[in-house]
């Protein structure tokens, strides 16, 4: 899978961009290897850190944001709700 990082307004230092390397590929399994690449955007705003991952699907395009106190978190809840989002396109795609 491959994993687009894109930091806006700002350096995104070794050990963030492994973090979100390393919890953006889990999400590959979720939706049997239809998942080739994963965008992932960090911003740094004032209210927080907002994350947006954008994972193309056959037939669509799947986006989550969020924003919360660090990076990390952020991006854990987007990986979080992504799961969410493609387990249910899945089941929606093969009837399950």
């Amino acid at each position: 899978m491959e994993i687009k990082l894109k930091a806006l307004k700002f350096d995104a230092g070794e050990k963030l961009t492994a973090f979100v390397e390393k919890k953006v590929a889990r999400v590959e399994k979720f939706f049997d290897g239809a998942v080739q690449e994963a965008e992932v955007t960090l911003e740094d705003l004032k209210e927080g850190k907002k994350v947006k991952l954008t994972i193309p699907v056959p037939g669509d395009s799947m986006i989550v944001e969020r924003v919360a106190d660090t990076f990390e978190n952020a991006v854990t809840e987007c990986v979080d709700a992504m799961k969410e989002k493609l387990t249910r396109a899945k089941e929606k795609k093969y009837d399950i």
